[in-house]
C-alpha cells in the first residue's frame, strides 16, 4: 500500500510539472500555484471564449489541451462564452474596430465550438457559463466602479491601442470596457486559474485586478504561446479530413517542428528533449513530421485511420501517384470555363481563390499545368484535375 502511494504521488508531481511547464510562457503566481496544486485543492479553471467566429485550428486546441491537463489533476473546467462581450469585440491584435454580432450568431459559433473541442476535452465534465448572466445586470454606477480600478494609461499603453495612433486609425470608447468585463467575469465565476494566449495577458491580469477589489483570491494566471501555421489561409483545422491534416503537417517550416510537438500533442517532456536532440544530431526533419502527423491524426481522427493518412501521403506525394479515393466531379456540359470548373468542383471556394492559384501555376488537368484564367475545358470522363498539393477531382 505504501508503494502504491508514492507511485501515485509521483505520477501526480510529474503531471503538474508537465502542466506548468510544458507549452508555457509564464505561469503567474508560479509557486502560489505549485502549492495549491499540490494541495489536493479542486480548483476552478477558467476559459473564456470569443464565440465572434467558429472553425478552430490546433492552435486554438493549445489551450484546450492544457484544460485537459486540468481535468486529468480533478479540477473544475468552467468554459465561459462571451455572449455579451462577443457582442462587442475584443480589440486585441486587430488594427480596426469590429464588427457587433448578434446573440443568434454568438450562440450557433458557440455550440459548434463545443463540438470541436470535445474530441480533446471532456465536456460532460464541464460547467458552460455566459457572461450576459451578470454583465446585463450591471448598471451604471456598477461600470463607473469597475472602470475606477483601471487608469486611460494603462489602456494607452496596449501594443495594439498605440499601433492604431501611429496608423491614425479610430479607438471606440467602448473597447477600453473589454478588459474591465473579461475581469468581471473572473469575479462572477470566483476563478482560481485562468488560462490565454499571450496576447490575452493584459486581460487576464484585469481579473487579479479586480478580484482583489472585490475581497476575492487573485486568480493564478497561465499563458500560452500562439501556434504559428503556414499561412492564415492554410491552417491545420480541428476538422480537417486525416489526409488533408496530415499533409499540411509535412508542409510546416522545419523550424516550427519541435513547437508544434510541444504544443499540439500529447508527447512528454522527456519525448520532446528527444526529438530536440534528434533533430541537433541531424535527423531527417521530414521523419520528424511524420511522426506528428501520425501524433496529430491520432488525437482528432483515432488510432484507426493513422495508418491510411500515412499511406496516401506516402503514395501521392512521395511517389507522386494520383490517390484511388478523390472525389467525383459531375458536370452536364461539354465545356466551361476553367474558373467555373473549379467553383463547381467544390475544388476552391471562391473565383478570386481560383483566379490565384491558376496565377501562381498551382492548378493542372491530366498533369498538365494551367496558366490561363479564361482557357475554356472540354470535359472528358476521366479527367482529373488537381489544384495545389493535395485537392484532387475526377470528371465522372
Amino acid at each position: 500500500m505504501f508503494i502504491n502511494k508514492i507511485q501515485i504521488m509521483v505520477t501526480i508531481d510529474e503531471k503538474i510539472n508537465s502542466l506548468l511547464n510544458k507549452g508555457i510562457v509564464d505561469v503567474i503566481v508560479r509557486e502560489d500555484l505549485e502549492k495549491k496544486l499540490k494541495s489536493g485543492k479542486k480548483l476552478r479553471i477558467k476559459l473564456g471564449i470569443d464565440p465572434s467566429g467558429s472553425d478552430l485550428h490546433i492552435g486554438h486546441m493549445v489551450v484546450v489541451k492544457k484544460l485537459r491537463e486540468f481535468q486529468d489533476l480533478g479540477h473544475h473546467v468552467l468554459l465561459l462564452f462571451g455572449n455579451f462581450t462577443g457582442q462587442i469585440g475584443d480589440p486585441t491584435g486587430k488594427n480596426q474596430t469590429r464588427k457587433i454580432k448578434t446573440q443568434e450568431e454568438l450562440e450557433k459559433n458557440a455550440q459548434k465550438y463545443i463540438d470541436q473541442v470535445k474530441v480533446v476535452l471532456d465536456v460532460k465534465n464541464i460547467e458552460v457559463c455566459w457572461n450576459a448572466d451578470w454583465l446585463a445586470t450591471l448598471n451604471f454606477s456598477d461600470v463607473v466602479t469597475l472602470a475606477s480600478n483601471f487608469t486611460v494609461m494603462q489602456m494607452m499603453e496596449r501594443d495594439m491601442f498605440q499601433d492604431r495612433l501611429k496608423k491614425n486609425l479610430p479607438i471606440s470608447l467602448h473597447e477600453f470596457l473589454y478588459p474591465l468585463m473579461q475581469g468581471y467575469d473572473s469575479v462572477a465565476l470566483k476563478a482560481d486559474v485562468e488560462l490565454g494566449g499571450t496576447d490575452q495577458t493584459f486581460n487576464l491580469l484585469a481579473g487579479r485586478t479586480l478580484q482583489k477589489a472585490y475581497g476575492q483570491e487573485p486568480q493564478n494566471i497561465l499563458t500560452m504561446p500562439i501556434l504559428e501555421g503556414k499561412s492564415e489561409n492554410n491552417y491545420i483545422g480541428v476538422s480537417d479530413a486525416p489526409n488533408e491534416m496530415y499533409g499540411k503537417v509535412m508542409s510546416i517550416p522545419d523550424d516550427l517542428i519541435v513547437k508544434y510537438f510541444e504544443l499540439a500533442t500529447n508527447v512528454s517532456l522527456d519525448e520532446l528533449n528527444e526529438i530536440k536532440n534528434e533533430l541537433k544530431n541531424g535527423k531527417n526533419p521530414r521523419d520528424l513530421k511524420m511522426r506528428l502527423g501520425r501524433e496529430l491524426v491520432k488525437i482528432y481522427h483515432g488510432e484507426n485511420v493513422v495508418k491510411i493518412a500515412e499511406d496516401n501521403f506516402i503514395n501521392v506525394f512521395r511517389n507522386k501517384d494520383i490517390p484511388d479515393d478523390m472525389p467525383e466531379i459531375k458536370i452536364k456540359k461539354e465545356k466551361i470555363n476553367i474558373i467555373d470548373l473549379l467553383i463547381e468542383g467544390n475544388l476552391v471556394d471562391s473565383k478570386s481563390e481560383a483566379r490565384r492559384l491558376i496565377d501562381q501555376n498551382a492548378v493542372s488537368i491530366n498533369e498538365v499545368k494551367k496558366n490561363d484564367i479564361n482557357e475554356v475545358i472540354m470535359l472528358d470522363k476521366g479527367m482529373i484535375i488537381k489544384v495545389g498539393k493535395r485537392k484532387f477531382g475526377r470528371i465522372g
